[in-house]
């Protein structure tokens, strides 16, 4: 049986679970709104509407990759 402790670190990464795939889908949806939510204001959203406006595809999968890569580099530092 979990502590309670354990079941609060587990519903955590169940719920951080959860608002990667609901930024995924954004970021294929709508790429914008998916690489905003992630990084915020700066170079990388000005590039994916860029790459949006060019075409849907380009913006979606640089949205993916943006998403993954930003998830990639938190669990690396906090695994650290």
């Amino acid at each position: 049986m979990l502590s309670v402790g354990n079941r609060l670190v587990f519903i955590k990464k169940k719920r951080l679970e959860i608002m990667k795939l609901l930024y995924i889908a954004l970021g294929i949806l709508i790429p914008p709104l998916g690489v905003f939510l992630t990084t915020g204001v700066g170079s990388t959203l000005f590039i994916n509407i860029g790459l949006t406006l060019l075409g849907y595809i380009p913006g979606s999968i640089h949205a993916v990759w943006v998403i993954a890569k930003q998830d990639q580099d938190l669990n690396e530092s906090v695994y650290k």
